[in-house]
This record gives structure tokens, sequence and C-alpha cells, in this order.
């Protein structure tokens, strides 16, 4: 088996008493699609947030093509990296998050735009055309001229996507992208991910949209409590789970 894209080792995280996360350690491959699922308060996010380095874990490590992530190792002891070198480093994926978090006085264009051209130093009128691509790719190429506030909740979402995609990034990370929509625009959202997927972009997913890992994902993993109680496949999980934790939320999830 190849080295994993995304290496977790022993990773813990404690928010005050609060253990959100409790040595866990995961591998995620390069073009693999992984959905993380569970209850609310069992650490999905959090997990998430620490490969981004949105929140650094208390113990352990998360290495990325790799490279260990927010840390450097020198004479045996670990080293927090400077704010700029993280923020280097996270250049390499891209999150998507519940909320759209566009600017508001950006057009959806403007919005894609910014970053290669403000972060990468890149030619606004190369980001431009790539830019139009991405809109392209998740429908929404004759909104480009339109503000958020001019847009449903489903194509912000799209444009946050397409914001993230603009990063060029090698790991996409989607932390329950559907939650804050309407039930009728949870579906387009879902598709450009279906398209992603299929592309052959890595992702890991929190997500509760359970039909939705069950036909794209690689791989699930049910989280309870900071840790990780099954991981397998989608049709071994969702289908004919082994643990009784297991059984028990799905049941309760799914009427």
């Amino acid at each position: 088996m190849s080295k994993p894209l995304v290496a977790i080792r022993s990773v813990s995280k404690n928010f005050g008493e609060f253990q959100a996360l409790k040595q866990v350690s995961l591998d995620v491959h390069a073009g693999e699609v992984l959905c993380l699922i569970g209850a609310s308060g069992s650490g999905k996010t959090t997990l998430l947030r620490c490969v981004n380095q949105l929140t650094p874990a208390d113990s352990g490590g998360v290495w990325l093509d790799g490279e260990l992530q927010g840390v450097r190792e020198q004479n045996g002891r670990l080293h927090r990296l400077s704010e700029r070198q993280v923020a280097k480093q996270r250049l390499k994926t891209g999150m998507v998050f519940q909320r759209f978090n566009l600017f508001p006085h950006k057009t959806a264009l403007d919005n894609i735009v910014e970053g290669p051209v403000q972060v990468q130093g890149r030619p606004r009128k190369e980001v431009i055309a790539e830019a139009m691509e991405l809109l392209r790719r998740v429908g929404l190429a004759e909104k480009a001229d339109n503000y958020p506030s001019q847009l449903s909740g489903g194509q912000q979402q799209r444009v946050a996507i397409a914001r993230a995609l603009a990063m060029k990034p090698m790991l996409m990370l989607f932390d329950e992208p559907t939650s804050a929509l309407d039930p009728e625009l949870v579906g387009e959202v879902l598709a450009v991910m279906k398209e992603l997927a299929k592309s052959g972009m890595t992702m890991m997913v929190v997500t509760h949209e359970l039909g939705f890992a069950r036909e794209v994902a690689d791989r699930v993993v049910y989280m309870d409590h900071g840790v990780i109680v099954e991981s397998g496949s989608a049709a071994d999980v969702l289908g004919s789970p082994r643990e009784a934790r297991t059984q028990a939320f799905l049941s309760a999830v799914i009427r």
C-alpha cells in the first residue's frame, strides 16, 4: 500500500476539562473519499480542524504529503511553527464550512479570485479564466457578477467550494457543508461534491447525509466521544456495522 496522503497519529485535544479527541489515528490515501459520521460533539469537526491546523492538537501529530503539520521537530522536541509558516502549509488544503463565509462586498467571481491573487500572487487575468471555469464546474457561470446576498444558500456554498478549489489544494475538507441549507438546496451541493469525488480529489467529509456517504465514500468512519469506534467500507459500516455503538447511532438516525 502506498504511503497515505494524510497520516493522523495519536491526536488528542482538550477544551478545558472536555476531551474532544482521544488518541485518534487515521490514514487517508490520495484519491480517497472518507466520510466521518457520528453525533454532534463526537469529535468529527475537531479532527478536521486539527488536520487543517485551525485547532492545534495537544498531542500526537498530523502529516500531510509526508510533512508534519503545525510543528517542527528539533533536537527531539517539537516547536510550534509561526503563523506565517502554518498559513503556508494550510495552502495544501481547502476547507468548506457549514457557513459560507463569502465576502459580502465582492461578487461570486471576485470571491474566488481573491485567494490565488492576494495569497499566491498569481496573475489576475490567468486566475479569472480559471475562476470562470470553476464557476462553470459548479453550475454557476451565469452568477459570476452576483453578490452573495443575491444568491441562495446552496449557490453560496457552491461558490465557497469553487473558492477552495481555486487554491489548487491536494486535500479538500468539508465540515457538514449542507447542514445550514434548506432541504431543497442540499442536493445541488451534494451533486457538486459527487462530481469532485469522481474527479479523484482526496476528500474528508463530516456529514449527516448518510445517503451521500453510502454512494460516494470509499471509507466511512464512525466517531463517538472523541474516539474512532468503527471504520470500513460504506457497505460494511452503514449496511452491517459490527459495533453496538454504531448500530445504535444508525438506528437512531435512519427512520
